[in-house]
């Protein structure tokens, strides 16, 4: 093992240990800093990263543009460069960090995330039969995407035991960034629910199973559920379940909701994440305007 090689992982070390960095986050710190290491070579072979100067680094960033990054993707890898230099300076492996302060400006202009209006969530609800015990289980799924606002794979990883039926909670454990979260059930899908615990039967193992091999449901499972009932209310081809957790979101602070409950509520690691959503804003300020000139 080389010396750079020797600092990431001794830096990936101290991210885990000490600031308890979730796996993912720690995969995507590696991948990032063995991306700029190998872009770095083409720049000063056999230069370690804490031995770069900041003009090497705008030669790095012209690189990644040359390659067509977005400036999001470039700005996560000075960002994750950037940690490691500060360690290598508390570390006296060099005496600055010439990446401090620096960043790469975002030009690029954010496209809202695709999310449903209330009339079309109406009509993808009301396109769930309840005829047999299989869409039983897809409109209760799907009920759950949308009222609880969960990720495809917090969905398909519930178990019957991560439901608190007298709290009306979910426990989501399987949770993105591993930080697990309680999400309260709205009174529509709670009635559902319970109706479904009790068809199914059983008090653990997985909440949902497909109908042929008895087994857990998987990501193309709940795809396919979500393409058929969008089948039948005849919306567009474009929903996915991602739609769902998106529409979940914008309803909320189309209703007021605080932007740190939301952030919350959706598993996001801070409000700034949530901050996506926030195109819904100029209509509630349209709406307030219209407020206060009915009251003057």
């Amino acid at each position: 093992m080389n010396r750079q090689d020797a600092l990431i992982e001794g830096y990936l070390a101290y991210k885990k240990d000490v600031n308890k960095v979730a796996a993912g986050t720690l995969r995507d710190i590696r991948c990032s800093l063995n991306r700029v290491a190998r872009k770095a070579q083409m720049i000063r072979p056999d230069a370690q990263l804490w031995r770069l100067s900041l003009e090497d680094y705008l030669r790095y960033i012209e690189l990644e543009r040359q390659a067509d990054a977005s400036p999001r993707c470039i700005n996560k890898y000075i960002t994750h460069a950037r940690g490691l230099l500060e360690y290598a300076c508390r570390s006296g492996r060099c005496d600055r960090n010439v990446l401090d302060g620096f960043y790469v400006q975002d030009s690029e202009r954010r496209t809202p995330p695709r999310s449903l209006t209330l009339e079309e969530a109406r009509r993808l609800i009301e396109a769930c039969p309840r005829a047999t015990a299989e869409q039983r289980r897809d409109r209760v799924l799907i009920l759950l995407l949308y009222g609880c606002g969960l990720r495809t794979h917090e969905l398909c990883a519930l178990n019957v035991q991560h439901i608190s039926v007298e709290r009306r909670e979910l426990n989501i454990l399987t949770a993105k960034g591993d930080k697990p979260r309680t999400v309260p059930l709205p009174a529509a899908v709670y009635t559902e629910l319970l109706a479904y615990l009790h068809e199914r039967g059983g008090k653990r193992g997985p909440l949902f199973k497909t109908y042929v091999k008895k087994t857990r449901i998987r990501n193309t499972n709940v795809g396919r559920a979500i393409r058929q009932a969008v089948f039948r209310a005849g919306l567009a081809d474009d929903i996915t379940p991602k739609t769902l957790r998106h529409s979940f979101a914008t309803h909320l602070m189309d209703r007021g909701v605080d932007l740190g409950i939301i952030a919350s509520l959706m598993g996001h690691r801070s409000p700034q994440e949530t901050g996506v959503y926030l195109h819904v804003l100029p209509s509630r300020k349209e709406r307030a305007v219209k407020a206060i000139d009915q009251g003057a």
